[in-house]
């Protein structure tokens, strides 16, 4: 017989079956069938949960529900009086015990153990692993704390919670859905796909019984894909397969520090969600959480302390990993750029006090977009890395890049990473891996992506079967390559560390210079007009609290004992810093919190300004004011320097001076060449108010006419007129958060109405306004002044402002207030202030990226100009402009009703401005006149007795380049540690006009410096600088400046720490001899 014929004997001759082609499409829908669902009786579902004991015999269950909506610590409840319970029982205000709800279970003497989250969704976690000895000794004793709301508030509906299961079959649940996942992600029709769907389906066939050897032979088969032995390597998986991972897995639980939830609250999903991690890192070895925000470990420690120890080891060992160097992650558009330095300032320094080291990647994956002040700011906070996300929600036009140099408007860059998975609460699934490359912007530069997977928002983190699922898709990747590999165990600064090698610092990467504008969640800048108002109000307190409590403690005038308020400034910082997380889109409750850490703050604030000083111009600018006083009680003294009397003969109205560097303002009286402040009136419908530099006029009701009366120059558009205007509010997707570009085709001017006069100069001219609108009432009292008394600075060609302030009984639903004025001014782009400078955006629609800035954040101003002239707005409290053509306008007010139903229902007080200006912006005094528009003058009036408490001059001024601002004047931090020697002063200067600058600051001879250093906002020293000094005169310093560069200076003492043996954390009580002084811009 010949070789060949004994070749064929394995080929059939003959062939009768029907073959093994298979309809793809049928094979890959049946997947669906095998976990869940209709067949859920029969399939696999059916064995997962075989083994339930909740009788009597098995479970000892007791309860106490505590009172109302508190939210007891540990140690309280333990106190009380626990009943018996059994399953079905109902307590607690909104559910029965499944827990379809949040949980924390502890051991009986109090450490948390881990969260528990009940439901049905993708968050739902319910198993806990009983330790081996306590099934070896047969007891275990726990204690559960249930909250009555879900991962996302109280459900619509009651939830229930089932008895807790034992898994059995749960690997091989994961061996299926990750086959399932690859299937439905890879590629059609290549080899890993059909793979994974010829084994997934051989183990639908293969399942019969669920008993241990049938769900050997399952996951035996699951082999073919991902490798034979794959899971007895454990984390070790990892070690195998391709040297460099294109994705980096870190786990991340992102908790809103309030949203649908309040504060409290969130302290609870802090423990729950952080103890479940550490109790992950146990059972998954390559498992590292990252985790922001200092303010939420400072609950931890304060409340479960137990636990805050067992994250203190875990950070140690290197699996807990520190990110973000903020005290929260809070909102990027309207902390202030002083409120900025101090999130990172209180947060580095909280990091490095409990865990003995810093961050060194800022984070801020949820911000509604991220002004150009921050790569400064994140280099001078001590990182270089940062790491965002939101920028992927758009509503027209997709961020172009994945990874890039973040370049800010001084010319600082960061090395940014906004993952392509495009989500930081990722579920670790085969999509997710595969999005990391396949969404990726910039491969051509990097090819590298952080997967941050976890539950997320209302907290949780990551889950067992997402770091399950990770290991069989890196396994499968160990063996094809039609996927992207991943990889676990490293750390976000890693990650970044490779990406700064591979691109040769950067030098490969794209740039993008400016903000990161989101084109979403645009109503924000408004919502909730209270919270906007304590925001900026207590900035400012606080910048003024300590730029005299430093001076007090430094003059300590004769006879006035005075201790630094350390301990009480930290307090009033750590509310303001905590509440700027909220952009405006929360709930009720949630704002009725931070109402009253604002009130809190102001009364704290009040205090400490009358412990310090008497009376002061809390800015380092020359400056006119107009305030009104009583003339009754021990005020009448001053009746001699009132230059106008109100009608009712209770008040008057004085002139205040202040030199750019004197503490004090000095009343004066009116020049004999200024011209007196007057208002004009037909008697019905036509009120015109001038001064010698500017005159406006409100015909039938709208602003009809604003003229430079020194040019002649009208500057609104003849047929044009301007007012308050009312637009119809109807977002497409979230009430609370959006504006859309709509609502702009919706407008209602309003007239101001039942005008009169009620001053009419010399010193101030004003008339009184009423809007009725709707339900709601709008009282406006527009005012001016005499020429010195209202001109915005004390620039050489200032022209004066008219004042509007508003009182508004506001009852609209879904309506959006504003104010606008149409202006006979063209420009391509409009000025806003922004965090330490300016940001220009586009007036026009020339593409869709112009379009979609129809509403942009702002802050103390917004200016249209051109060459020679502009008109400015000036803000006390609110954030949002828009600036459409030559129409300029400011956000007042809105009226969302989710997810609070009475968002900004009620009274409101605020005040807005009209600045016209000679030249353009670069030319103009805007950035100072706003500046002291926001900043109030302190005044009390003093006998002569306490004359002497008064500073005679500020000791610290600048001369030189006027665009360099002194911002903030505050003893360093390092005065007040345990081995403090010495006593230091901070003062932080910026650039605001876009250009460099020269400036010598002096420091006043009282004042003894020995040394001075520039120093990182956290004030760490970076150089020391050339003090000159002359005995019994004057120090100076010589310092330069970058377009929009913030400067810190530290000067170094030769005083001994004299004030330094006690922190005062208290204020005392107000001088009996003080008259308050109400202030009338």
């Amino acid at each position: 017989m010949c070789s060949h014929s004994q070749n064929q004997k394995h080929y059939p001759e003959l062939n009768y079956g029907s073959g093994a082609k298979w309809i793809k499409s049928l094979t890959q829908n049946r997947l669906s069938t095998f976990l869940g669902g209709h067949f859920e009786n029969v399939n696999l579902s059916s064995v997962l949960y075989i083994h339930h004991v909740d009788d009597s015999n098995h479970v000892d269950l007791q309860v106490w529900s505590a009172p109302g909506l508190t939210k007891p610590l540990f140690r309280e409840a333990m106190k009380q009086e626990f009943k018996p319970a059994k399953k079905g029982d109902s307590f607690g205000p909104s559910f029965e015990f499944d827990p379809g709800c949040e949980a924390m279970i502890f051991s009986t003497d109090g450490v948390p153990l881990q969260g528990i989250t009940g439901g049905g969704g993708g968050d739902r976690r319910v198993e806990h692993i009983i330790p081996p000895q306590a099934v070896r000794d047969g007891h275990y004793s726990v204690v559960v704390e249930s909250s009555c709301n879900g991962m996302f508030g109280v459900p619509w509906n009651g939830d229930t919670i089932a008895p807790p299961d034992v898994n059995l079959l749960r690997h091989l649940m994961w061996d299926f859905t990750t086959l399932r996942e690859i299937v439905d992600t890879v590629a059609g029709n290549t080899a890993l796909q059909n793979k994974a769907l010829v084994t997934a389906n051989k183990i639908m066939n293969a399942f019969k019984s669920g008993d241990p050897e049938n769900v050997k032979l399952m996951r035996g088969i699951a082999e073919d894909v991902f490798g034979k032995g794959w899971h007895a390597k454990g984390d070790k998986i990892y070690n195998e397969g391709p040297p460099k991972a294109q994705v980096v897995g870190i786990s991340y639980c992102h908790i809103d520090t309030a949203w649908l939830w309040p504060y409290s609250v969130t302290q609870q999903k802090t423990a729950r969600s952080w103890s479940t991690q550490i109790d992950l890192m146990e059972r998954y070895p390559e498992h590292r959480f990252a985790c922001s925000q200092a303010q939420q470990f400072k609950w931890l420690e304060e409340q479960y302390p137990t636990l805050f120890e067992r994250i203190k080891k875990k950070v140690a060992s290197g699996q807990f990993h520190l990110i973000g160097g903020s005290w929260v992650e809070n909102d990027g558009n309207m902390p202030s750029g002083e409120a900025l330095v101090r999130q990172f300032l209180y947060g580095q320094r909280y990091f490095e006090s409990r865990f003995g080291k810093r961050c060194e990647t800022a984070w801020l994956p949820d911000s509604f977009g991220l002004t150009a002040a921050y790569p400064q700011l994140i280099r001078d906070a001590g990182m270089k890395y940062f790491f965002t996300q939101k920028l992927s929600w758009y509503e027209r036009n997709v961020f172009p890049h994945s990874t890039f140099n973040w370049v800010g408007i001084d010319g600082s860059q960061v090395l940014c990473h906004m993952t392509p998975v495009d989500t930081y609460t990722a579920q670790a699934t085969v999509g997710d891996v595969n999005k990391g490359i396949t969404n990726h912007k910039n491969l051509e530069s990097n090819a590298s992506a952080l997967l941050v997977f976890g539950n997320g928002d209302g907290g949780g983190g990551a889950l067992p079967k997402m770091l399950e699922n990770l290991r069989r898709i890196r396994a499968t990747t160990n063996e094809h390559r039609e996927l992207p590999s991943v990889s676990m165990g490293s750390t976000v600064e890693e990650f970044f560390e490779d990406i700064e090698e591979d691109s040769k610092e950067g030098k490969t990467l794209p740039v993008w210079k400016g903000e990161l504008y989101l084109e979403f969640h645009r109503g924000t800048y408004t919502s909730h007009g209270s919270i906007k108002k304590g925001n900026r109000k207590c900035e400012i307190l606080l910048r003024d609290v300590e730029r005299v409590a430093t001076l007090t403690s430094l003059l300590k005038p004769k006879g006035h004992s005075y201790v630094y308020p350390k301990r009480a400034i930290d307090e009033c910082w750590e509310k303001v810093l905590l509440n700027q997380f909220l952009p405006g889109s929360a709930i009720g409750m949630v704002y009725d919190d931070a109402d009253k850490l604002y009130a809190e703050v102001r009364e704290a604030c009040t205090g400490l300004l009358e412990d310090a000083f008497i009376a002061f111009n809390a800015t380092s600018f020359a400056r006119h004011d107009v305030i009104k006083v009583p003339l009754s009680r021990d005020a009448a003294r001053m009746k001699a320097q009132v230059i106008q009397t109100s009608a009712d003969g209770k008040h008057g109205y004085a002139l205040m001076h202040s030199v750019g560097n004197k503490v004090m303002s000095q009343p004066v009286g009116m020049y004999s060449v200024c011209m007196p402040a007057s208002v004009f009136t037909n008697g019905t419908d036509h009120f015109v108010l001038r001064n010698a530099n500017v005159q406006l006029t409100i015909s039938e009701g709208r602003i009809s006419s604003l003229i430079d009366v020194k040019l002649g120059r009208e500057l609104i558009p003849k047929g044009n007129s301007g007012g308050l205007v009312i637009f119809e509010d109807r977002p497409n997707y979230w009430d609370a958060w959006d504006v859309e570009i709509h609502h702009l085709e919706t407008s209602t001017p309003l007239s101001f109405s039942q005008v009169r006069v009620i001053a009419e100069g010399p010193l101030r001219a004003a008339v009184q306004t009423q809007i009725k609108y709707g339900g709601s009432t709008i009282d406006v009292t527009v005012q001016t002044s005499t020429y010195n008394g209202s001109v915005a600075t004390m620039k050489g060609n200032s022209r004066s402002f008219f004042n509007f302030d508003a009182v508004v009984d506001w009852r609209e639903r879904h309506k959006f207030l504003k104010f606008e004025l149409p202006l006979n001014i063209n420009n391509t782009y409009a000025t806003y202030e922004s965090q330490f400078g300016f940001v220009q955006r586009p007036t026009h629609k020339n593409t869709t990226v112009d379009a979609a800035k129809f509403e942009v954040c702002g802050h103390k101003f917004a200016d249209l100009s051109e060459y020679g002239y502009g008109v400015a707005l000036l803000s006390e409290s609110k954030y949002g402009f828009s600036c459409e053509g030559n129409v300029l306008r400011i956000s007042l007010l809105r009226a969302a009703t989710a997810p609070d139903a009475e968002q900004d229902q009620g009274r409101h007080e605020f005040s807005w401005a009209v600045m016209p200006h000679v030249g353009s912006f670069l030319e103009s005094d805007v950035p100072i006149a706003a500046f002291i528009y926001n900043s109030p003058l302190h005044v009390r009036t003093v006998p002569g007795q306490d004359a002497g408490h008064v500073a005679p001059s500020l000791p610290f001024w600048l001369e030189g380049s006027p665009n360099i601002f002194l911002e903030t004047i505050k003893r360093g931090e390092d005065d007040f540690e345990p081995n403090a020697s010495g006593t230091t002063i901070i003062l932080r200067m910026y650039e605001a006009f876009g250009g460099h600058g020269s400036v010598k600051l002096y420091i006043g001879k009282n004042v003894p410096v020995k040394r001075a250093y520039v120093t990182n906002i956290l004030e760490d020293t970076k150089g020391e600088l050339g003090l000159v000094s002359t005995t019994g005169a004057h120090s100076t310093l010589k310092l330069e400046f970058r377009s929009f560069e913030v400067k810190t200076v530290k000067l170094v003492l030769e005083t001994k720490k004299s004030d330094i043996s006690g922190i005062s954390s208290m204020t005392s009580s107000k001088r009996n001899s003080w008259v308050t002084v109400d202030e009338e811009l």
